[in-house]
């Protein structure tokens, strides 16, 4: 039964790449998410989700709910029922430091994830996988934990409670209880399992193979006895882009058979490449891309330049016809970061319509981006190397529910 679900997925897989370290379609097309929520038996958050969210919170849901960008979960009506009994859970989320600069689709777990934190009161884990980074990318060992503390900034620049977050890195953190936890999940996976998850082939060296456990435990929480100690019931939910759903499968698969609650999900698309829909922003490429450390003038060039128009060839056209929002760019990225709704509807049909150009779409999506990355280059800025130690210092913290 086994293998068949293996065969079943690697021939699905044809069609489109989604994984941990590749996101493709056919022939260059757009991902196709309900496919996606097909294949990894994963469901759409409806908007009763949603709305309870709002309930359980008393404020507002957060404009990556209210717009789905967050689509797709694992059990987070699970993590509601108990939330709404009074019981506790945490969240952990993560980030591969392999670039010196985040750019906006890094942001948006740690923007999402800042939301959940400050509405639901709880404590947050975040993973550095920088010994993944150092395996897949060929970086020396010193070079991932550079980047990692780099990259720590960008993630405390986006406001999270140092009384409720801790941050650590694999080549500073592994070991203790959480190796143990990694040798129980390691157990429990065979390799033609890890092989049919993750597509790994006879050419992938063995640390690579190795590393899903890695990922996987942080889900549990006696791997971190600094804060869990005597607590091993807490649930834990995690923020991510859908493409990490593979790891969390796994994870899944194991917990209950080594006495840990299913880490819950809750999933986003990805953000598309300034040049198109077919997938996500690729770092390798930075016209793909904006970044958080480009300057104004460069982010008016690459949206100028780069951001792919669903707009007429010509003025006359594109007022006869309008533009075709399911394929522009400048449009969806209002969607992700402009929070006004009522802005947005007006855009959706005054450029769906043709009334407004291009150009007006463009100019307003600069503005918005901007404003953004100023905002955050302030506030990283103001982040320490101090502070970087406060985060990721192996310490209780005591007021983490308060």
């Amino acid at each position: 039964m086994e293998k068949r679900e293996e065969a079943k997925e690697l021939v699905e897989e044809e069609e489109q790449v989604v994984n941990p370290w590749e996101v493709s379609a056919k022939d260059g097309g757009k991902i196709d998410y309900d496919k996606l929520i097909d294949k990894f038996g994963c469901q759409r958050l409806d908007e009763s989700l949603i709305q309870r969210v709002q309930r359980l919170t008393n404020r507002p849901a957060h404009v990556f709910l209210r717009r789905r960008v967050f689509f797709a979960h694992r059990d987070f009506n699970d993590i509601l029922d108990a939330y709404e009994k009074g019981q506790k859970f945490y969240l952990y989320t993560g980030r591969g430091p392999s670039s010196e600069a985040l750019h906006l689709g890094h942001l948006i777990p740690f923007m999402f994830t800042k939301y959940l934190q400050d509405a639901f009161k709880v404590p947050l884990v975040i993973q550095l996988t920088d010994d993944e980074k150092c395996m897949w990318k060929n970086l020396s060992v010193e070079e991932s934990q550079r980047l990692a503390r780099e990259n720590a900034k960008d993630i405390i620049a986006c406001g999270f409670d140092v009384s409720k977050t801790f941050i650590f890195s694999d080549f500073d953190y592994v070991g203790g209880a959480f190796y143990k936890n990694m040798v129980k999940v390691a157990k429990c996976v065979t390799y033609n399992k890890v092989v049919g998850i993750f597509g790994f082939t006879g050419e992938d060296h063995i640390g690579k193979v190795s590393f899903p456990p890695v990922q996987a435990v942080p889900s549990f929480p006696s791997s971190f006895p600094h804060l869990f100690s005597g607590n091993d019931n807490i649930r834990c939910l995690i923020p991510c882009a859908i493409d990490q759903d593979p790891y969390f499968r796994m994870t899944r698969d194991v917990a209950p058979r080594i006495g840990y609650h299913k880490p819950a999900l809750i999933e986003s698309s990805f953000f598309p490449a300034l040049q198109g829909e077919n997938g996500k922003m690729s770092a390798s490429d930075p016209n793909s891309a904006i970044y958080v450390t480009d300057s104004a003038k460069e982010i008016k060039n690459k949206i100028n330049r780069y951001a792919f128009s669903g707009g007429q060839d010509s003025i006359e056209l594109h007022r006869k016809y309008g533009a075709d929002l399911e394929v522009d760019i400048p449009f969806k990225y209002l969607g992700f970061f402009l929070d006004d709704d009522a802005e947005l509807e007006r855009i959706r049909e005054e450029y769906g319509s043709g009334r407004m150009l291009t150009g007006e779409v463009k100019k307003r999506l600069t503005e918005v981006l901007t404003d953004l990355v100023e905002r955050h280059r302030r506030a990283r800025a103001l982040v320490t190397d101090e502070m970087v130690d406060a985060f990721m210092a192996v310490r209780p913290l005591p007021n983490m529910f308060n």
